[in-house]
């Protein structure tokens, strides 16, 4: 039986040509019959793809080659987790909206978090205790299946809306405080926690690795509790059977960690839903005020 992996992967450093590193991605992929999401900038790699293992290893060591130092998260899956591949160019590698803002050397962010490892994480929680804050860097919907205990979810739908969330004044009583952020593999906080200390915030941390590497190391065991999701046809990610259940259904209140698609054409939006509401057409929506007019 052909065994089969995903690869999630950044690496933060200057591209003079973006463009040709995105056409060689692709044809490299192509290549290897790896399908997934691949961005690219004058900032860096992001990614997401997945195929045979043999194929993974292929790629892990021809990308080594351009992108040093880059660090490679291996997760359950294959090509048959994604509809296609997609390469491209963008201005950021995740949209905060702020390319201007950020800079990046060859060691990576210039100006952003403290790195922690995972049992660092677990230290300063146990030395500072509820002094230390998590923050989360997701989108709010992904903290609805599982987050750090504790932690804070600001009320943003896309990356976009941080820089207003965090201007608005509401995490200003934070500025004082170790703020740990987090996100699924690392990579908006490297930007999310340069942008916090831009704006004033003075002990900010992210998670080296995010909540995939954390999960690895402690599983259920830890501070994190529940599901993962995560941006392919999975939807969610587990680490261990143990797993806390902390989504419900929009409709009924059932347990389920799962999201579907509003039903709605116009709305669209990803709401968690059980099996037999979301096969109900009639009530396969998000319940908000749109959806029931």
């Amino acid at each position: 039986m052909v065994q089969s992996k995903i690869l999630l992967y950044y690496k933060f450093q200057p591209i003079s040509d973006p463009f040709a590193v995105m056409l060689w991605q692709r044809d490299l992929c192509e290549s290897l019959g790896l399908k997934g999401r691949i961005l690219v900038s004058e900032h860096g790699i992001n990614g997401t793809v997945g195929g045979e293992i043999t194929a993974c290893k292929r790629y892990v060591r021809k990308t080594k080659e351009y992108f040093k130092g880059i660090e490679f998260k291996w997760s359950e899956g294959g090509a048959e987790d994604f509809s296609k591949l997609s390469v491209k160019v963008r201005d950021e590698i995740v949209a905060f909206g702020a390319p201007g803002e950020l800079k990046v050397d060859e060691d990576g962010v210039i100006g952003g978090g403290v790195h922690l490892k995972p049992a660092e994480v677990n230290q300063l929680v146990a030395e500072r205790g509820d002094e230390v804050v998590f923050f989360d860097g997701r989108n709010a919907m992904e903290a609805q299946i599982g987050k750090f205990k504790g932690a804070i979810v600001p009320d943003v739908r896309t990356t976009h809306d941080f820089i207003p969330e965090i201007e608005s004044g509401k995490y200003d009583h934070l500025k004082d405080k170790p703020v740990i952020t987090y996100c699924t593999g690392g990579i908006r906080c490297e930007i999310l926690s340069a942008l916090m200390i831009n704006r004033g915030f003075k002990e900010v941390y992210q998670i080296d690795g995010g909540i995939v590497r954390y999960g690895e190391k402690f599983g259920n065991k830890g501070l994190w509790e529940g599901s993962l999701y995560v941006f392919d046809r999975r939807m969610h990610m587990e680490f261990g059977d143990d797993a806390a259940q902390l989504g419900h259904c929009v409709q009924c209140n059932a347990p389920t960690n799962t999201f579907v698609n509003c039903d709605n054409g116009a709305c669209r939006k990803q709401v968690l839903m059980c099996e037999t509401c979301a096969a109900s057409i009639e009530d396969a929506n998000c319940g908000s005020e749109a959806c029931q007019a």
